[in-house]
C-alpha cells in the first residue's frame, strides 16, 4: 500500500465576475510516495506545490481525479487522524508556554491527557526543546518555533508527516539535527513528505524527489537518477597532456577540457571511452581515476524548470 497515491489529479480554479476565466494550478498529477521514504517535492513558486498538499490534507478539492492517502481517500475523515502537518510560517499563541501549546495541539488532536502528558515532554526533548517547556512562545526565535513546530507534528505519533520547510529560520547545527529526527523516523517506518526551497537539503536527505513545474510532473526518481549526467567523465591523469594528444582526444569525444591534471570529455558510447582509455595507455598517460559526472540537484532542478518554461 502505497503512504501517497494520486491519479489524473487536476485542479481548476475558477475567477471573475461570470466565472467563465480558468486557472489551472494541477494538470493530471499521477503520482505514487511508498510508506517508509522520505520524500521531496519541489517546484518554483506557483508550480501547484501548495495546492498539491491542500488536496491530500482535504483542505480543497481537486476538481478531477483521485488522491488517497494511507490507503484510504482523502474525503474520508479518518484518513486525517494518522497524519502530521508542519505548514510553513505555523503560527502558536504568543502567551503559552511551549508545553502548554504541545499540550493544546495534543486536546485538538484528540489525545488523552495521559498520553499528552507522556508524549509533550518526549518530543520537546527530541527536538531539542526542553530547556525551553516553561519559555512563553512568544519570546522562542525563529529556529526554535521551527524546532517546536516539528515536535507538534509528531505529537500524536502519525503514520504520515507533511513538513513544509521545516528548516526555516534553523541555524547549519539545528538543521543537521533536524536530518537526524527525519532519518530516524524514517528508520522506524514513518513516512515523510517534504516540501522544501532548501534544495541541498532535500538532496541530502530524501529518498525521491518530484519537481513539479506549472501544474504538472517535469521529473520522479532518485537524486541520483535527476542528477546524472550521460557519459560524462573526469579523467584524473598525471603529468602533462602534449597538444597531439589533446587533439586526438577532441576527435574522439563530444568535448573535451584539460585542467591541472584533470580530463573532463563528454562521450558518445561505452566503446569510445575505453577507446580514449585505450589513447592514454598507449600514449604513456598514467590515469589516476576515472569518475562519473553528476550534476547539483539546484542544477538539474533549473534545467527541468527552463526546459518546462519552454526557453
Amino acid at each position: 500500500m502505497s503512504a501517497i497515491a494520486t491519479q489524473s489529479l487536476t485542479k481548476i480554479y475558477r475567477s471573475g465576475l461570470t466565472r467563465k476565466r480558468e486557472v489551472r494550478a494541477l494538470s493530471d498529477v499521477t503520482l505514487e510516495v511508498e510508506q517508509g521514504e522520505i520524500f521531496g517535492l519541489l517546484g518554483p513558486n506557483g508550480a501547484g506545490k501548495t495546492t498539491f498538499i491542500k488536496i491530500l490534507l482535504a483542505l480543497t478539492h481537486p476538481t478531477v481525479g483521485t488522491a488517497s492517502v494511507l490507503g484510504l481517500p482523502v474525503s474520508e475523515r479518518a484518513s486525517r487522524t494518522r497524519i502530521g502537518y508542519l505548514p510553513e510560517n505555523h503560527r502558536f499563541p504568543g502567551y503559552l508556554t511551549g508545553g502548554e501549546a504541545l499540550s493544546f495541539f495534543g486536546r485538538l488532536s484528540r489525545m488523552s491527557s495521559s498520553a499528552i502528558d507522556s508524549a509533550v515532554p518526549r518530543m520537546l526533548e527530541l527536538v531539542g526543546m526542553a530547556e525551553w517547556k516553561t519559555m512563553r512562545v512568544k519570546r522562542y526565535s525563529k529556529g526554535m518555533l521551527q524546532r517546536l513546530g516539528l515536535a507538534q507534528a509528531l505529537l500524536h505519533d502519525p503514520d504520515l508527516l507533511f513538513l513544509d520547510e521545516p528548516t526555516d529560520g534553523v541555524d547549519p547545527v539545528g538543521r543537521k539535527e533536524i536530518r537526524d529526527i527525519l532519518r530516524s523516523l524514517r528508520s522506524a517506518g514513518k513516512t515523510i513528505f517534504l516540501n522544501s526551497h532548501l534544495l541541498s537539503e532535500v538532496e541530502m536527505i530524501s529518498d525521491r524527489v518530484a519537481v513539479l513545474n506549472r501544474g504538472s510532473i517535469a521529473a520522479v526518481g532518485t537524486v541520483e537518477e535527476l542528477t546524472r549526467i550521460e557519459a560524462r567523465y573526469l579523467i584524473s591523469v598525471e603529468g602533462e597532456l602534449s597538444e597531439d594528444v589533446r587533439l586526438e582526444i577532441r576527435s574522439r569525444a563530444y568535448r573535451a577540457e584539460y585542467a591541472a591534471g584533470s580530463l573532463t570529455v563528454e562521450i558518445k558510447t561505452n566503446e569510445d571511452l575505453n577507446r580514449l582509455i585505450d589513447l592514454l595507455r598507449h600514449h604513456g598517460v598514467l590515469i589516476s581515476a576515472i569518475t562519473p559526472q553528476r550534476a547539483s540537484l539546484e542544477d538539474s532542478f533549473m534545467n527541468l524548470v527552463r526546459t518546462g518554461d519552454g526557453s
